[in-house]
């Protein structure tokens, strides 16, 4: 279909207030062939987003941060993250990540995505999921909402059941990590491009 009837997997970020603060439209879409594993082919039926989302968080309460929302299979593609939480890019500090993984990706991949991304752009990461539905209808998600800090360490994690996850964001430890470890005032834009050799 047209751009006109396209549909797209998005996330919808609204305040305490209900004021829609941010929309995301998925960028990278699941199509994927695992042997033994599980197919899925999202773009049969949803166009991709073009566009990464940044949005501020609370005004008052924590002035200057921003944070990025990425959705599922978006986690796999450090460029995006990076893109959002540089400096010149928006500089998120807290990556929101609804997802739902499978239970072929999930237990291999879903919470070492996460701390990844922590990592490599020193920032915190809340990754949502829906509960596992095992009834045998439907999809079946992995479940596990997660969130890791800017040091790798997950500071809250669930299982597979619905259940809430509750986190305390120390951005003073964000600038302290950051600061210890300076990969941001480091990175070498200038040899990151491959050429081949002849």
């Amino acid at each position: 279909p047209g751009p006109e009837h396209a549909i797209y997997n998005t996330s919808a970020v609204v305040s305490p207030e209900g004021t829609v603060l941010a929309t995301h439209r998925k960028i990278h879409l699941f199509d994927i062939s695992v042997p033994g594993g599980i197919t899925f082919r999202e773009s049969d039926s949803l166009s991709a987003g073009e566009t990464p989302t940044l949005f501020p968080l609370h005004e008052e309460l924590l002035p200057g941060v921003a944070a990025g929302v990425l959705i599922c299979y978006d986690i796999r593609f450090p460029e995006l993250a990076l893109a959002m939480c540089s400096p010149s890019g928006g500089g998120a500090k807290l990556l929101i990540i609804p997802g739902a993984f499978n239970m072929t990706t999930g237990p291999a991949h879903w919470e070492k995505l996460i701390v990844a991304r922590a990592l490599d752009n020193q920032v915190f990461v809340a990754a949502c999921s829906p509960a596992r539905d095992e009834s045998g209808e439907g999809y079946t998600a992995w479940g596990h909402s997660t969130v890791a800090d800017p040091w790798g360490e997950v500071l809250a994690t669930t299982g597979h059941a619905a259940d809430i996850v509750y986190a305390d964001l120390d951005f003073a430890r964000l600038e302290e990590v950051r600061a210890s470890i300076p990969i941001g005032k480091q990175k070498r834009g200038d040899v990151y491009e491959l050429r081949r050799l002849k």
